[in-house]
């Protein structure tokens, strides 16, 4: 069926459902695209402020940009991703205006000096010339550097998508969060900026983005070792999610920002995390997959239905793809082992060699990588 296909394809992974061969893009009407950053020339006055100026991020976002006179339309109009420098906008956006208001509101002991840290960066009409201009290639002129390059991250790691409705509850909640966040390169943790607006109710139903992406007001690392999984489970997860339906777990991790040895929780305690010290049978039969802790229950076994409609033999099977965990992608895993496995057979003919003929096989590991984006959100 084309319909589910194409739910599919719209959110639910790559590298499971078959190859694209052509593709058509509806383009947006153009916006000037403004572009500015934070301590871009380090100094010791503006990283000292660092903090102040996650919080201010924070305000213009999510918590109070009518305080800063920035209305809602501009706020949701303006991104950053998970680092502390930029933020950008499209359309005529003064962040630098917002920015000397929360100075002014929380009474800055220098802010005619403070101002000065946030500056815009001229000469750019787009993002992609944005990174062309900040990473010139010598070898492949106008290319678009790969930014961040690709790197293993063995390490169990998420991105939690932290639901805008928890955060309106109260300025603590923002607080909270923003205290329990931590950080994957040992930088200042900073939210992932990249949701709101139309995003909750755009949707054509024809897509399979979770939920909990249209629900988000940011993203935010929270999960990197074994005590930040127990306290996510154990304390900020109740609060954030409803999981009062126990055979429904909901959709919680950002699907582009989660390590590939994540899972949920225990399957029979959602407060509990998976033990990391269990074998990957263990967490397979006692844990909630990687898969259902991004998609949730119901999203995962529409999906899980499709790609055993599409793709019954798991011709295409990936790690952490939908269908990867299945017990038919592994049988099909064994049966492509068996048919590569070399036939027992004597040399050929011609060959006087003694030494037996075969191939060998070389083992591959999977690269998480995470990716900078900046949306253009529409009302």
């Amino acid at each position: 069926d084309f319909n589910d296909l194409w739910f599919a394809v719209r959110g639910g992974g790559g590298g499971t459902w078959g190859v694209v061969t052509s593709v058509l893009l509806q383009l947006h009407d153009y916006l000037p695209f403004s572009p500015y950053a934070f301590n871009l020339s380090p100094s010791e006055e503006c990283s000292a402020i660092a903090p102040q100026f996650a919080e201010f991020k924070a305000h213009y976002y999510i918590s109070a940009p009518s305080l800063l006179n920035v209305t809602k339309e501009h706020s949701f109009a303006c991104g950053s991703s998970d680092e502390q420098t930029f933020i950008w906008c499209y359309g005529e956006e003064d962040v630098k205006q917002a920015w000397t208001r929360f100075l002014d509101l929380n009474n800055s002991t220098d802010p005619a000096k403070a101002a000065s840290c946030v500056g815009s960066i001229p000469g750019t009409s787009g993002y992609a010339e944005l990174l062309i201009l900040s990473d010139s290639n010598d070898r492949i002129t106008g290319k678009v550097p790969d930014s961040p390059a690709p790197s293993p991250l063995g390490n169990p790691f998420a991105y939690v998508l932290v639901p805008q409705s928890w955060l309106d509850e109260s300025e603590e909640n923002v607080k909270t969060v923003l205290e329990n966040a931590v950080s994957l390169s040992g930088g200042t943790p900073t939210p992932y900026y990249a949701f709101g607006g139309a995003a909750a109710s755009g949707s054509d139903q024809a897509n399979s983005l979770s939920q909990a992406h249209r629900d988000a007001g940011f993203m935010l690392s929270l999960i990197l070792t074994a005590d930040d999984e127990a306290n996510f489970w154990g304390n900020l997860f109740p609060k954030m999610f409803d999981i009062s339906d126990k055979t429904n777990f909901p959709p919680v991790f950002g699907s582009n920002h989660a390590g590939f040895l994540t899972t949920g929780p225990l399957k029979e305690d959602w407060t509990k995390p998976c033990p990391r010290e269990w074998t990957f049978e263990e967490r397979r039969e006692k844990c909630i997959s990687f898969q259902e802790a991004i998609y949730g229950t119901e999203r995962l076994a529409r999906l899980e239905g499709i790609k055993k409609a599409v793709d019954p033999q798991f011709i295409f099977n990936c790690m952490n793809c939908i269908g990867n965990n299945l017990p038919e992608a592994s049988k099909s895993e064994d049966e492509k082992d068996d048919e590569s496995s070399p036939a027992e057979t004597g040399p050929p003919l011609g060959n006087s060699s003694d030494e037996p003929s075969g191939a060998s096989f070389v083992s591959s590991f999977v690269a998480a990588i995470s990716t900078t984006a900046v949306y253009l959100l529409i009302h």
